[in-house]
């Protein structure tokens, strides 16, 4: 595993040391707690190289999310991403905006089913991302989608 780290100041001048892990930990807690706020019955799984952080059941329907998490405003990596034909298996892009250490900052969130995702991947020679650019301008309907993971009951 890489762990790729930056220094930042902090709230209360102190140097804090935020590594890629401590960020996606952040964000899948942050993601954790959004859904048991709206009622959402979801586990944390637990490992190190996975691809399924979170397991939601709504409505006898079982969503597996995978988190992607930032502490800065930069393209996601995405050469561990699937584009799956499976609406259930669903994308969470997160990104603490470079405020991570503002325990009061709500970070930018988007929302999209891995059959949807295709359009804002980027490949490069040596590597492949989910452009923050194309899903900024081009995925307005998935930010905040909190609604594709909440069904009534028919």
């Amino acid at each position: 595993m890489v762990i790729h780290c930056c220094h930042l100041e902090g709230e209360m001048g102190n140097k804090l040391k935020i590594t890629s892990y401590n960020t996606n930990l952040a964000g899948e807690f942050w993601v954790l707690s959004a859904l048991n706020r709206l009622g959402i019955e979801a586990q944390l799984t637990l490992g190190n190289k996975k691809s399924v952080d979170i397991l939601v059941i709504q409505n006898s329907t079982i969503y597996t999310l995978d988190v992607k998490a930032l502490a800065d405003r930069y393209d996601w990596p995405a050469d561990n991403i699937k584009v799956l034909n499976n609406p259930n298996h669903v994308y969470i892009f997160l990104t603490f905006e470079g405020k991570i250490t503002d325990p009061q900052m709500n970070p930018s969130v988007w929302i999209i089913p891995s059959d949807k995702v295709q359009p804002f991947i980027k490949r490069y020679a040596t590597r492949s991302v989910v452009s923050r650019s194309l899903i900024v301008n081009n995925g307005s309907k998935y930010q905040n989608n909190w609604k594709y993971l909440i069904k009534e009951e028919l």
